[in-house]
């Protein structure tokens, strides 16, 4: 049994986060955190027995800031607040990314400058370690002040209140799941509906899950073009180290040196490397792959270190210092990450789009070098590939839409109190969703492109591509009639979403 992360004041990782969030890894209370805990929280107690107001402890909220609220009317106070703030619409957000906001709410309460109470922390954890998952809805945020309606969603749960999905999928009222899994509602006192709710949470676990789905895909990238490029009898000397330490940049290096391990000790390949080869000139969604994947790659490394420093990060207003002190801030302002999480989206389409003129390409009698019209088996009366690529064409002319920037865009809230907002959780949305595209594409490259290099029989392609054309036949038919396509689509898409594809080449790559 994989054990459970120790949640405390120390930065948390990508891969934790993925953990928690994808595999159902639980976590647990270092004490160190619960000593910080205790301590933010005697602090708190404090001011809200003094006289004199202090934000999110004893008065409203937003633009209601300037009321007093008495003791006795506190506890509706916070209530009031996750209730409100409760205002999401549309479909459920995936449960991975709610499990993903649960534990980076709950590493922000556990570094002690949130002024919460242990029991409602424990809460947190509990509900986590249960795999019960709140209800969240997709429309509500606004990136700033936090994602406070999905946020929100999540403390009405600690509540007892709202929905949840469990273990099994189904979606329960939350008492119902909480008499079932032995969780008590809790109740919330001063300052913990604003701690619970105020905070980047849901923007940052998309990006850090986005980070990685991405990563992987890159590397998918890499295989597909690499079969692509064999397919098409292009050459391999364009991704010569030497060629790429002219433009030193580091994301391009690794795909080019992907690329060439990837073609190392192909038959097509060597069929035309003589001195009589003429092709220098390749089209440039073959040549220039490692310029293209590289940059997307370099990309992504700076989203990763954004979410590094976040992920290292207490995200809250106010916050309590370690002198006592509780400070009004600006750090719950979403656009460190609604700013990459709108970078990467440019790289995702342009990816796409790359891979897609490449299939074109090995669809069109005029520039595959030999290649029958659409990889049919019998052109005229098979379309072969024909209409694969009007998805594949289809879907990154909507790439390039969900590229234009979310974070550009801002909604005054709040009678003007939040009158500049980041749309962060909308730019990780549209990311999500360009994602899912990139992986249909690809998809559709991979189909393409092993059934060309089996048309290039008798000689052999690369161990490396050959595994993958190995890997996708044992589920999809080689060339022959035209057969239903959209379920090898699916079949093909699953190969790379779920690591099967590079698990395959990965071994023959030097």
């Amino acid at each position: 049994m994989t054990q459970p992360i120790a949640v405390g004041v120390e930065p948390i990782t990508r891969e934790q986060v993925v953990a928690v969030a994808r595999r159902g890894t639980g976590v647990r209370l270092t004490e160190v955190a619960r000593i910080a805990v205790d301590t933010a929280r005697a602090h708190v107690e404090a001011l809200a027995e003094a006289p004199r107001p202090t934000y999110g402890v004893s008065t409203g909220f937003g633009a209601l800031a300037t009321r007093h609220i008495p003791p006795e009317r506190r506890a509706d106070l916070q209530r009031s607040l996750v209730r409100s703030h409760a205002a999401g619409a549309g479909d459920p957000v995936e449960p991975e990314v709610v499990r993903a906001m649960m534990l980076l709410r709950l590493r922000t309460l556990a570094a002690g400058h949130s002024g919460v109470r242990s029991e409602t922390v424990d809460a947190l954890a509990a509900l986590l370690n249960a795999g019960l998952t709140p209800v969240v809805h997709e429309h509500g945020s606004l990136g700033c002040s936090g994602d406070l309606a999905p946020l929100a969603a999540i403390a009405l749960t600690l509540m007892g209140e709202g929905e949840v999905h469990d273990a099994a999928g189904r979606r329960v009222p939350t008492a119902t799941a909480f008499a079932e899994h032995g969780l008590r509602a809790i109740t919330l006192r001063e300052k913990e509906g604003l701690a619970l709710t105020n905070g980047t949470d849901g923007m940052l676990g998309m990006l850090v899950l986005a980070a990685a789905d991405l990563a992987a895909a890159l590397d998918v990238v890499d295989v597909t073009a690499a079969m692509s490029i064999e397919a098409l009898l292009a050459t391999d000397r364009v991704f010569a180290p030497e060629l790429q330490a002219l433009r030193p940049h580091p994301g391009q290096a690794r795909s080019a040196a992907r690329l060439t391990a990837l073609l190392a000790e192909s038959e097509i390949v060597a069929s035309h490397r003589g001195p009589d080869c003429n092709r220098v000139q390749d089209a440039y969604s073959l040549r220039c792959a490692p310029q293209v994947h590289g940059a997307a790659r370099d990309t992504l490394s700076h989203a990763e270190l954004v979410a590094d420093r976040e992920l290292a990060s207490v995200v809250d207003n106010p916050v309590v210092l370690a002198d006592g002190r509780v400070e009004s801030n600006g750090n719950f302002h979403g656009a460190p990450v609604g700013y990459v999480l709108d970078f990467l989206a440019v790289p995702v389409a342009d990816v796409a789009s790359m891979a897609e003129r490449r299939t074109d390409r090995l669809l069109d009698v005029h520039r595959s070098h030999g290649l029958p019209p659409f990889l049919a088996a019998d052109p005229g009366v098979d379309s072969g590939y024909m209409i694969a690529q009007y998805t594949q064409a289809a879907v990154v002319s909507e790439l390039k839409r969900l590229a234009s920037p979310a974070s550009v865009d801002s909604i005054p809230s709040s009678g003007m109190q939040e009158d500049h907002v980041s749309m962060g959780w909308s730019a990780a949305r549209k990311l999500r969703s360009g994602l899912d595209g990139l992986h249909t594409v690809l998809a559709v490259e991979l189909l393409a492109a092993a059934r060309a290099l089996d048309l290039r029989a008798p000689l052999r392609p690369s161990p490396a591509t050959g595994a993958a054309v190995a890997l996708l036949r044992r589920h999809v038919p080689g060339i022959g009639p035209d057969r239903h396509l959209a379920p090898d689509i699916a079949v093909a898409r699953e190969l790379v979403t779920s690591g099967a594809l590079l698990d395959a080449v990965t071994p023959h790559l030097a």
